[in-house]
């Protein structure tokens, strides 16, 4: 492969190829990156609900328990 390489001029190993592979895989690459951002922005709203609740949770449990020792 590098004997191929070898022969041909620095832009076509440089801009050619990498152009050439977006045009390919670039469907591919926008899928995978518009699936792990997808991925993560759900994480983000479990941690941020999860959070959320255990707050609540814990507002109305210490809030109750301060009535009861009246």
């Amino acid at each position: 492969m590098r004997e191929i390489f070898a022969g041909l001029p620095w832009w076509v190993k440089w801009i050619a190829v990498p152009v050439i592979a977006l045009v390919v895989f670039g469907g591919l690459i926008a899928s995978v990156v518009g699936f792990v951002i997808g991925l993560l922005f759900k994480v983000l709203v479990f941690v941020a609900l999860v959070g959320g609740l255990i707050y609540v949770v814990r507002k109305f449990t210490s809030s109750s328990s301060s009535r009861s020792d009246w």
